[in-house]
């Protein structure tokens, strides 16, 4: 997932010694460990994941059978959930999580599908806990294969965002969407809601007749007659990945294993601005290996979602904010895609290792761009991150503990797990092994790690464990090059991170300079600038202007106007810093219009700066929150209630 909040070589032989040395610090996989000359496969299911009641160690799922009824009018969604369980260890109970769900009843099977060995147990509710939900305990016998959950959603479920149809583009449908990253599934599912445990699913769906359904899964490209739909993943995903979206939208398809599904209004504005889909797959197989999940489609939801994108495996939902008809921002879509390896194929086992998810994928992505548009282009996006990097490090301050990579976040909100120290420091630490390494060198260790440990999970000392194994090989000299525990265990932005430099800022930074020197606005050479070029010029604005300069700046390149929102986003910060009145209509809109995290909490953080500005910021915030997912309100009710 995108967000910013203020984003062949086989390993060599090793001894059967170091490999055992090695799991125990390493990942927590659902399979037995598996040494061979040439691979190694670490799994554990031991390890403790905070934020689950599951038992994961003794009893665990390994495939679910959802079927389930949407209902728009009492925004509900009910049915069943029907797994198969794994109770090696003889348990004599199997805990699930749940969070604003009722639970009407639970069926176990002992031995047989037949419904006859089917049997009503009594299971029972744990209290409430703040940001891991109600646990369900279930009781089962060493003979238990599978059980069924009966249950509906409550209307305060986190991961479901309901819009009536005034709030969606075409404005005649309603529309739902599910958002499960970080721990939201058992608010729709009761399902045990670990990124450490992995299953397989199926579902049957049912919805209004007139509207779509996708999932996280195989899908349809057209509608049902009859409001009914069947899905299949048959590779293992965790919890977090389950995705779901019904409305009114229609699919085009871009190439052979892709395409892109949207309300009408829409479609063929977003099937060209991610035209490029195929070519990233390609780009992306080249460099890591196959893509092994079928199909790559991507369905753009309407504006209230909180993220860029969300990388559900098959189905990447995106926010409509990247539809800016020339392509400026198609780096979040190589971003959901290069999920499809790190995250999706190989997973962060806790939220405390959230940088292998997010880390690798930014490293990933900037990978697949300068393939796709070249190096400078790439520096540019990497210059941007660094610039990222750097404010949400002054922002935490620069001996946070929470800069680590590898957190400890000892039952806090798993969401501040989501920052820019994952994203952006965990991918300046890549590319600073690369340049220890050489590119060539670590492109093939990162094919070995994805083809090692696809379809399971990783922790930071399973990563770490099989790059001194694969890659460092006790070489003292790269060990001080890279500097792995100031990286990882360390705060801030370490000394020996590499030098960024971009030619195409260099010279923005020169038209800068002569703006601040009294040269006219419309006398600046900006007519090639790409939207990157612009967002580092608005960043690097003197923060305080007259009156008379925004008026000037705005005459000359129509900032209020632009239909990018990354560049309406960057504006807006000067006007609310400058009390530009003039503009206040457009940030309104763009406010009450735009749900995405990203663009809000920078903005509602200024408002609230000044007094005017503070009653100002609740009068459009009271207008925009029913319009917002919960996980922007959260951040942004924060953000009111700290000021």
């Amino acid at each position: 997932m995108q967000i910013v909040i203020m984003r062949k070589e086989e390993p060599s032989v090793v001894s059967l010694f170091i490999v055992v040395i090695g799991l125990l610090f390493s990942c927590t996989p659902m399979e037995a460990v598996i040494v061979t000359e040439t691979k190694i496969t670490a799994n554990d299911n031991s390890l403790n994941d905070e934020y689950t009641c599951a038992n994961k160690s003794e009893a665990y799922i390994t495939h679910l059978d959802l079927i389930i009824n949407v209902g728009f009018e009492n925004q509900t969604i009910s049915g069943t959930a029907a797994y198969q369980i794994d109770n090696t260890k003889e348990a004599s109970e199997i805990y699930f999580d749940t969070q604003y769900l009722t639970i009407d009843s639970v069926v176990l099977n002992n031995g047989t599908k037949d419904s006859v060995n089917n049997i009503a147990v009594q299971y029972s509710l744990g209290n409430y806990e703040e940001f891991k939900g109600q646990e369900l305990e279930i009781p089962i016998s060493k003979s238990t294969k599978s059980l069924i959950i009966y249950y509906s959603t409550l209307f305060n479920s986190t991961a479901l965002q309901w819009l009536t149809p005034q709030q969606t583009i075409g404005k005649r449908h309603p529309f739902l969407y599910t958002q499960s990253e970080p721990n939201f599934a058992r608010s729709w599912i009761p399902i045990q809601d670990s990124p450490g445990i992995r299953i397989t699913y199926n579902a049957k769906v049912n919805v209004p007749k007139g509207l779509m359904a996708v999932m996280s899964a195989s899908n349809p490209t057209t509608k049902s007659i009859d409001g009914n739909y069947v899905f299949s993943m048959t590779q293992k995903i965790p919890a977090y990945l389950i995705a779901l979206a019904v409305g009114d939208f229609d699919f085009v398809p871009i190439g052979k294993r892709s395409g892109v599904y949207a309300e009408r209004e829409i479609v063929e504005k977003a099937s060209y601005e991610f035209g490029e889909l195929e070519e990233m797959l390609s780009i992306a197989e080249n460099l890591y290996g196959p893509y092994r999940w079928d199909r790559y489609d991507l369905i753009v939801l309407p504006p209230s979602f909180p993220f860029g994108g969300m990388e559900n495996p098959r189905m990447t939902f995106a926010t409509p904010t990247l539809i800016a008809g020339d392509r400026s921002l198609v780096s979040v879509v190589a971003h959901e895609l290069a999920h499809s390896w790190s995250g999706n194929l190989v997973t962060n086992s806790t939220w405390n290792d959230f940088w292998l998810n997010e880390g690798f994928t930014v490293y990933f992505e900037r990978r697949i761009m300068e393939e796709l548009y070249g190096k400078p282009y790439a520096e540019m996006l990497a210059l941007l991150g660094y610039q990222d990097l750097q404010a949400i490090v002054e922002q935490m301050g620069p001996n946070s503990p929470d800069t680590h990579l590898k957190l400890q976040l000892n039952g806090r909100d798993p969401d501040e797990a989501l920052t820019d120290i994952a994203y952006e420091k965990g991918s300046l630490f890549l590319r600073t092994i690369e340049e220890s390494v050489g590119r060539k060198r670590f492109d093939r260790f990162l094919n070995s790690y994805f083809d090692n440990f696809a379809f399971q999970p990783m922790n930071t000392e399973g990563f770490l464990d099989y790059l001194n194994l694969n890659l460092i090989k006790g070489d003292s000299v790269i060990l001080k090059k890279i500097n792995i525990d100031a990286w990882v265990y360390g705060p801030g932005i370490p000394s020996n991170h590499p030098a960024i430099e971009s030619n195409k800022f260099r010279l923005v930074t020169n038209e800068i300079e002569r703006w601040n020197s009294g040269v006219p606005a419309n006398e600046l050479i900006a007519e090639t600038w790409s939207t990157h070029e612009w967002l580092h010029f608005l960043r690097h604005l003197n923060h305080k202007m007259l009156e008379n300069q925004m008026k000037e700046l705005d005459a000359s390149f129509g900032f209020t106007r632009s239909g990018n929102a990354e560049i309406l986003a960057a504006w807006f910060m000067h006007v609310i810093r400058n009390d530009y009145y003039d503009s206040y209509g457009e940030l309104e809109t763009f406010l009450v219009t735009v749900g995405r995290r990203k663009f809000l909490t920078p903005l509602y953080s200024e408002l609230v700066k000044t007094k005017e500005n503070y009653i100002k910021g609740e009068e459009i915030y009271k207008k925009a929150r029913p319009n917002y997912h919960s996980i922007s309100v959260s951040t942004i009710d924060g953000i009111f209630s700290e000021s």
